[in-house]
């Protein structure tokens, strides 16, 4: 029930620079949650064709499935920065014991961590509450721990963030206000469980919660607020490409844009195989009201010596250009892929010194810093609400670099082969195409070899 009567038409609205992200969201989400999600999509991801009716679509639709180049990718890189343990020496002692349950959801904070930065590289945004229930008056901290009122962090991806408010003081922005979109379940009936959609709206000191009222035009009416213990809003952004404060853009845009041509031409390519394996019984000089049976025991007996019967099949040639297109488009991911690997050679003036660490890094290195620094920040509004100022700063391994595009796409192809994205003789080619295994060795003799070990 409704505490407070107070209209807030505008609070579920997004502002103006998260529609403008928005906008390449439905080809992310799709390829983030699969096959399934892509099906959902229908026409959006799938253009129907101009002469095909609407069952012939919707079987194509439901028997297409999608190679996720875009998901692996992001997940693979995600994932590097975690290969090694995570540093963590000077985290502050109130917050240390916090980090196996980071989240207060039995989560530890390197399995966070990915999480949030998978999000970061799929959609170019993502941000971290650093919230605390209110402890009744006079409880100690032992008795907060013992009942469960403890800093937890909250992820929120880039859709839930509605708008952000913020003033530049002393070289940092601070928020003034943040709304976010959250669904609650809530007991319906005995055994049912119904989801709540609601905007939690933060300000420095307070919190507000807005539900829509009853029915499908309801207003949106606060709900419920209340007070805070910090004069700051203890939430921070992270991000895939930064473009300005709480604005952020998928360092993997192109791939996922040559993902979903990947998903329509190869549904493109299994009709086609269905045409073609399929041959068509062609006959000439016979009677139209003829009735002819086709089988091992059947014959066929014309007077005409001008009839003709025979199968017709499909020449192939389509099918081919068809394989090798999808092939290219496969190698061109790859390699957009695997550019987030590639060290880029600094240019340092007369006037630097640059160390040969410094010299180069990669678009990925580049992102976990950033990210790195996104992490210290939560760690500190973690010890905030625990009453300590001291700073945290965690180290993520950061040394994945390679010098060459062919070694930053060598190494994606051993995780695509290591997880059965691709096949093992596709794995040898590509190997042997990067002149990475002697162009003189055959996959035949090399898988003799291997099940001879």
């Amino acid at each position: 029930m409704m505490q407070i009567a107070e209209a807030g038409s505008d609070v579920r609205t997004p502002s103006g620079a998260v529609a403008a992200m928005a906008a390449e969201w439905p080809i992310l989400d799709g390829l983030t949650g699969g096959t399934r999600a892509m099906r959902r999509a229908g026409r959006t991801l799938l253009p129907q064709f101009p002469a095909e009716d609407d069952a012939a679509f919707q079987t194509r639709l439901d028997t297409a499935v999608l190679t996720n180049f875009f998901g692996r990718t992001a997940s693979v890189m995600a994932a590097k920065p975690f290969s090694q343990a995570v540093g963590s020496a000077r985290v502050a002692p109130a917050v240390a014991g916090y980090l196996p349950d980071i989240d207060g959801q039995g989560t530890e904070f390197p399995g966070f961590c990915e999480m949030l930065l998978r999000g970061c590289l799929s959609h170019g945004l993502g941000g971290v509450l650093v919230d605390c229930p209110p402890a009744p008056a006079g409880m100690t901290r032992a008795e907060e721990t013992s009942a469960g009122i403890r800093p937890f962090w909250a992820h929120y991806p880039a859709a839930a963030i509605l708008g952000a408010k913020a003033d530049r003081s002393d070289g940092e922005w601070r928020l003034r206000q943040l709304r976010l979109l959250e669904n609650v379940a809530e007991e319906d009936g005995r055994f049912a469980e119904r989801q709540v959609e609601q905007v939690r709206v933060l300000e420095p000191g307070g919190w507000e919660l807005w539900r829509r009222a009853e029915g499908p035009n309801g207003d949106w009416l606060l709900y419920d607020s209340g007070a805070t213990t910090l004069d700051v809003v203890p939430f921070q952004f992270f991000y895939g490409v930064r473009r300005e404060f709480g604005v952020g853009t998928s360092p993997l845009l192109d791939l996922a844009y040559l993902n979903c041509e990947h998903w329509q031409s190869s549904s493109d390519q299994q009709t086609i195989l269905h045409v073609a394996r399929v041959p068509i019984l062609f006959g000439k000089g016979f009677d139209p009201n003829a009735s002819i049976r086709i089988g091992a025991s059947s014959a066929v007996v014309v007077a005409e010596d001008t009839a003709d019967l025979k199968f017709v099949e499909h020449g192939g040639h389509a099918i081919e250009a068809g394989r090798q297109s999808i092939l290219d488009l496969e190698d061109r991911m790859r390699q957009l892929g695997a550019e987030l690997l590639v060290k880029q050679k600094a240019n340092p003036t007369a006037t630097q010194v640059v160390s040969e660490g410094q010299a180069s890094s990669c678009l990925l290195q580049s992102i976990v810093e950033n990210f790195e620094d996104g992490l210290n920040a939560c760690l500190d509004y973690t010890a905030l609400w625990l009453g300590d100022e001291t700073p945290s700063q965690v180290e993520l391994f950061k040394d994945f670099g390679v010098d060459s595009l062919s070694d930053a796409s060598a190494t994606l192809l051993l995780n695509a082969a290591q997880t059965g994205l691709v096949s093992a003789e596709t794995f040898f080619d590509e190997m042997q195409r990067r002149s990475i295994i002697d162009s003189e060795r055959e996959w035949v003799a090399e898988r003799e070899r291997l099940g001879a070990v």
